[in-house]
């Protein structure tokens, strides 16, 4: 335990807490309303910035002479000297924290005890000092909220502290949109929410206020005091006595370039609109310069807030993504026929978070297997939904070596009626039997390699159109027959279309040299050279497409 300061006794004094933040940052705090409340929400007499803190965490009670910590039903729990208490009496210099390593720690001081300069602060107050600190105090809240709340809870708490600190009866707060001032948010001194038809002030003064880019623009309009201005019929019918408005500045030190709908570093991205019927805003002095201060403060919070609000809509986005990643990568076979007559192996790997290619193999009428290589037209999102349609749609066919042709011209109809062309996908759809007897359907898919176990290679080209493309498209399947350690290449673009940093395509010359040099080693051994290849070209470049292969070997049936 450090040993105390120096310590000085007040005529009036109370109990305090130093409240240490993040490690360094130091204030205090005195303990004079009870129940004394800590959390995050606003209105809790100690205010704690970090997210982590429950609302409403723990509670200060006095009974008697005696100080007493309590759990408000906290997510984290309270900790006394390293120790999780519910209730626990305080006394001199107890260390409370509040279950979060390296978050906010607390040293309670009784009323007896106080830091000198803690005395100096509580020291009795200067005309207006009360308004000052309940003005560091909104502002403050207003700090802690844009790491926690959503836009709309940052600005009330803007608009509660210009309230609070005027005392003007009801404020406005308007930001730039496409259309000009857009009313973000309405609000009473009591807190009741306003409507924008309760404004009442022509639209035409407040964007002079904003588009003058003045720090400071206000109206006092004495009682029974006659006025020529463009607002004369609403002063009177709203029987104002005072107008205060705030040009919001977006801060020049934002690092972030404005783009799409931002306002450049500098400009004006808003305004607070504030009247009063009770009386006139005292602007004179330092009530001025604090007024300013606040403006200042709202266009930091305001531009955090809005950059919070969109690095949270990214984070939101890539969680979506990764979701679907996930989705998608589950759309893949999680095993394939490696024993037997036939076997096979594969991989998909998409150049953007998730892609449009697919590829399955299934177990087909009788001992066959039918196997399917697509690739949607497109990249990202779109394409991998479409993908997962495909999915569907071969999990659904009975894989009759005889129906291969209407089956993919069922699927080409259906795409049409869904996507109206706009998105089209090629595919192979075949069904090997066991004597080696190959019947497919190319729908405009890159020529399949057939590696002959002699080291031979004969392309499969396209017997139709991708599918999905145009409603006239006609089907046909083909045969050709397969012989013991053939292997069949199946691959997307994404594999010969791989750049390196030079611009340079790998190729399908080079796709055919390493398949012939592969013959009779495996579908297994195929894969990885293939892939090997690709990637050792690349150099690690960005591809532009994603990449597919399956590779299927015929062992012939008679393998066990």
């Amino acid at each position: 335990m450090p040993e105390p300061p120096k310590l000085k006794t007040m005529a009036e004094s109370c109990p305090a807490v130093e409240v240490t933040e993040s490690g360094e940052h130091r204030r205090w705090v005195a303990l004079k309303d009870f129940p004394f409340r800590i959390g995050r929400a606003p209105d809790c007499e100690l205010v704690l910035r970090d997210a982590r803190i429950s609302r409403l965490h723990a509670r200060i009670l006095q009974e008697g002479e005696d100080y007493y910590i309590e759990d408000a039903g906290s997510r984290n729990g309270v900790f006394v000297n390293g120790e999780r208490v519910q209730r626990q009496r305080l006394a001199a210099l107890d260390r409370i924290e509040f279950g979060i390593p390296g978050g906010c720690m607390l040293r309670f001081y009784p009323a007896s005890r106080h830091w000198e300069n803690l005395a100096d602060r509580m020291a009795a107050p200067r005309p207006g000092s009360d308004r000052i600190g309940r003005l560091r105090t909104l502002l403050e809240v207003a700090r802690t909220v844009e790491t926690a709340f959503s836009l709309d809870e940052v600005l009330a708490s803007l608009i509660d502290a210009a309230l609070e600190f005027t005392g003007a009866e009801r404020g406005f707060l308007f930001l730039r949109g496409g259309q000009g001032l857009e009313l973000k948010l309405a609000r009473h001194r009591s807190g009741q929410p306003l409507g924008e038809g309760e404004l009442r002030v022509p639209r035409a003064v407040l964007e002079q206020a904003l588009d003058g880019r003045r720090e400071l623009l206000s109206m006092n309009f004495p009682s029974g005091q006659g006025t020529t201005s463009q607002v004369s019929g609403t002063i009177a019918e709203l029987e104002l006595r005072s107008v205060v408005c705030l040009p919001l500045i977006r801060p020049a030190s934002t690092a972030e370039p404005a783009e799409g709908g931002d306002w450049p570093a500098g400009s004006t991205v808003g305004l607070i609109y504030l009247d009063s019927r009770a009386g006139e805003a005292d602007l004179s002095g330092g009530n001025r310069e604090l007024l300013q201060t606040l403006a200042l403060e709202a266009s930091i919070i305001v531009e955090n807030a809005r950059l919070l609000e969109r690095e949270r809509a990214r984070q939101r986005l890539e969680e979506e993504l990764r979701i679907a990643r996930e989705i998608q990568r589950s759309l893949l076979p999680q095993a394939l026929p490696s024993e037997g007559w036939l076997r096979a192996a594969g991989l998909s790997e998409p150049s953007h978070e998730v892609g449009g290619d697919y590829f399955d193999v299934e177990p087909a009428a009788g001992p066959a297997w039918a196997l399917i290589h697509a690739d949607v037209s497109g990249k990202g999102v779109s394409s991998a939904l479409l993908a997962s349609l495909l999915q569907g749609a071969f999990a659904a066919w009975p894989h009759s070596p005889e129906e291969l042709a209407r089956a993919v011209q069922q699927l080409n109809r259906f795409l049409l009626e869904r996507t109206g062309g706009d998105k089209y996908a090629t595919l192979f759809y075949a069904v090997v039997q066991p004597d080696g007897g190959l019947r497919y359907v190319n729908a405009g898919h890159c020529e399949p390699l057939l590696v002959r176990a002699g080291g031979s290679i004969q392309a499969l080209p396209a017997t139709s159109l991708p599918v999905g493309l145009l409603a006239e498209a006609r089907y046909e399947q083909a045969i050709v027959r397969l012989e013991p350690g053939d292997l069949l290449v199946l691959y997307s673009d994404g594999v010969t279309d791989a750049e390196n940093s030079s611009g340079e395509r790998f190729g399908e010359h080079r796709l055919r040299q390493i398949a012939a040099s592969c013959s009779r080693r495996g579908c297994k051994e195929l894969l990885g050279q293939l892939r090997t290849a690709v990637a050792s070209f690349a150099e690690g470049a960005v591809q532009k497409d994603d990449l597919s292969l399956l590779i299927v070997e015929y062992a012939g049936e008679k393998t066990t």
